[in-house]
Order: structure tokens, then sequence, then C-alpha cells
């Protein structure tokens, strides 16, 4: 077969989702970042809403809950998160991001945001738009 079919859009969408994935991981080892892709997660979410559940962020990160307590876990010993009883239910915990864990997130976010763009590059306003509102639709069919 001299032109092989262009891939599937499900598999286009993956395939660019590892990729991105992958190369973020590139930029953090590179820089030293002290952190993986799947740790600067938990600390992005944490950053704009600290002291959320390990259930929460398990949902928001479409993580499985064992590998976000392993996640916190690590974060933890690194002194970038504390664990904290929940006020309303003691078997719970909530997580919050320790001044460190502030200090690194601000630290990262330069770097992951100069590779958003980088990965976006050649992108205007507008198609980024379209391509977050196809995103976030494709998402909620998936949901349902």
């Amino acid at each position: 077969m001299k032109n092989p079919p262009p891939p599937l859009t499900g598999f286009l969408l993956e395939r660019t989702s590892k990729l991105m994935k992958k190369q973020a991981q590139r930029v953090l080892k590179q820089a030293d970042a002290g952190v993986t892709v799947d740790q600067w997660v938990i600390l992005q979410e944490l950053a704009h809403e600290n002291g959320l559940s390990q259930y929460a962020l398990a949902e928001r990160t479409m993580k499985d809950p064992p590998t976000v307590t392993r996640i916190i876990d690590l974060l933890c010993e690194k002194k970038l998160l504390e664990r904290r009883a929940d006020a309303r239910d003691r078997r719970r915990f909530r997580i919050f991001l320790t001044r460190a864990g502030r200090r690194k997130y601000e630290q990262v976010y330069p770097l992951i945001r100069a590779f958003r763009e980088s990965a976006f590059k050649g992108l205007s306003a507008n198609e980024r738009k379209t391509l977050t509102e196809f995103m976030q639709r494709i998402q909620e069919n998936l949901k349902t």
C-alpha cells in the first residue's frame, strides 16, 4: 500500500496526548524540576484549589485512586504536600500544598507554559479556542 490511510481521529488524539506527556516529561527532566508530569498535574490542581480530597484529585486528573495515593505519598515525602484530616470526616484527608509545594509550582509553571506554547505554535487564538471547545465536547460525550 503506497499511501496508507490517515490515522483515525481517536487514535490521533491518543497519540497526541501521549506525545504531549512524553515531551513535557523531557522538559521537566532537562530542567531538573524535581517532579514528574504526573506529580505536576497534582500540584497544578492544588494550586488552583488547595485542600481537595484524594478522591477529588483522582477525578480531576482522571487517574485511579491508588495511583493518586502513590503520587501524593511521593509529594509528601518531598515536603511539597501535606495531608490534613477532613474537619467534617476524620476518616478522610484533604491535601494541601506546603510553602515548598507552592514554590515548586511557581518554579515549574513557566516551564510548562513555555512547553505548551511551543506545542500550539502556529495555531491562532481562535483555532486554540475551537480546539478547546471540541476537546471539551468530546470529553462530555465520553462521560455519558
